[in-house]
């Protein structure tokens, strides 16, 4: 894709779609505030980057040659959103300053492991592009735009819940074990 406008449309529609990220930066937001969740951009670009250059450059083509070590891949992706959504799920219903129901480490593994990246990788970067590097720019920029919107998204949540904001973990458990059913249902 190498119109910038619509690769700009297209990383930004993509981005901004619920998803297990999106749902972590939601609950961080919710649970660390605003401030105390914007390292977790970093996490977010990292895994994403990672996990497109790791799929274009390495398992892209042996994923297409095997589906099953895509299946597998899969299965292994559900199987880790439901072991994160346990540990939101068991977290103390009452959020307080210093809470960390989200780490540096989930963000960027589960990002890493997000279906989205596939597309990125063998979609939406324009590969053949003498202006990649620019291309790459601007999907982190838009990852520190969309990332930011989800953690401001998840803030405001937990204001206007006031006492009911302790079970927004448990909301994002939820999700996320709709998305591993997701994941799984695409794996089988």
């Amino acid at each position: 894709m190498s119109d910038p406008v619509l690769f700009f449309l297209a990383v930004l529609t993509i981005l901004a779609t619920p998803g297990p990220t999106n749902t972590l930066m939601a609950t961080a937001g919710a649970t660390r505030g605003l401030a105390g969740s914007l390292r977790l951009l970093l996490a977010e670009i990292g895994g994403y980057l990672l996990a497109i250059f790791a799929i274009h450059f390495a398992l892209g083509q042996v994923v297409g040659d095997h589906p099953v070590i895509g299946s597998g891949l899969k299965i292994a992706v559900a199987a880790y959103l439901v072991w994160l959504a346990v540990k939101l799920w068991r977290r103390p219903l009452i959020l307080d300053a210093g809470a960390q129901a989200v780490s540096f480490a989930n963000v960027f593994v589960t990002t890493l492991l997000n279906p989205k990246a596939l597309v990125f990788a063998l979609t939406v970067l324009p590969w053949q592009s003498p202006a990649l590097g620019w291309y790459v720019a601007a999907f982190a920029a838009t990852v520190v735009a969309a990332g930011g919107g989800w953690i401001a998204l998840g803030s405001t949540l937990r204001g206007a819940m006031g006492s009911r904001a302790g079970y927004l973990p448990r909301i994002a458990a939820v999700a996320l074990l709709a998305f591993a059913g997701l994941v799984l249902r695409a794996a089988l």
